[in-house]
């Protein structure tokens, strides 16, 4: 069981090694089942066309920093996706059992983003041939996986898998899980908006926050003005 510890002076390295994502927490609120977005926003002027992407990619607080920080992309939600169990608990997640990867449900606008360049971000900010694990996280709940929401996606997301693969992108074979989504459960109130929410968090300085930077640097053209 993950803990945010109260710190004394240590090297960097092992503080690394002694935090990860999950955290025992007094909070007991159920996550509320949540269904995908129809697809259209409607404004009072006009409505807009939407998509929705769900990715897993190890710890969601990593993942949902990440993809706030994209231009076009009008929501983000840590939640769980691809179990068995209705309504999961973090609690319940944690122990592995129930089947369900930690996910970040993200709206977006395919005419600002493309579903394309949300799959480069999420190749780039975690490492896709490590199964079951990202860092000091492991387990099922945090393995790399796209749940695709429509034929479009799935065929964009094997190519693009193809391609990394056949191209030598990684020294190890990816492992992403591409599988249809089925349903997607918001976790409890404490995980949304985590990092910019609790940023001091030894977890979001030493993990989050690197990865938050190197995204920054990669993806200028992608940033949110």
């Amino acid at each position: 069981m993950k803990q945010i510890l109260r710190l004394k002076i240590v090297p960097l390295f092992f503080l690394i090694q002694l935090f990860s994502c999950a955290q025992t927490t007094n909070q007991s609120n159920q996550p509320k089942q949540a269904t995908p977005p129809d697809g259209k926003t409607t404004s009072k002027n006009k409505t807009m066309t939407t998509d929705t992407a769900v990715f897993g990619a190890g710890c969601f607080w990593c993942v949902e920093a990440i993809y706030q920080q994209v231009n076009g992309v009008l929501k983000v939600e840590s939640g769980y996706a691809g179990g068995t169990v209705v309504n999961p608990t973090y609690k319940q997640v944690c122990t592995g059992t129930t089947g369900h990867a930690e996910v970040t449900r993200i709206l977006f606008d395919p005419q600002k983003v493309s579903f394309e360049q949300l799959l480069e971000v999420f190749f780039k900010v975690h490492d896709p041939t490590t199964l079951n694990r990202q860092g000091e996280d492991v387990g099922t709940q945090y393995r790399s996986a796209i749940f695709y929401t429509s034929p479009q996606q799935k065929e964009i997301a094997e190519k693009v898998k193809k391609a990394l693969n056949e191209g030598g992108a990684f020294e190890k074979p990816i492992v992403t899980e591409i599988t249809a989504f089925t349903n997607f459960f918001k976790a409890e109130d404490y995980h949304q908006d985590y990092y910019n929410l609790h940023g001091e968090q030894p977890y979001c300085k030493f993990v989050i926050q690197p990865k938050v930077e190197k995204f920054e640097k990669v993806f200028k053209k992608l940033l949110a003005k």
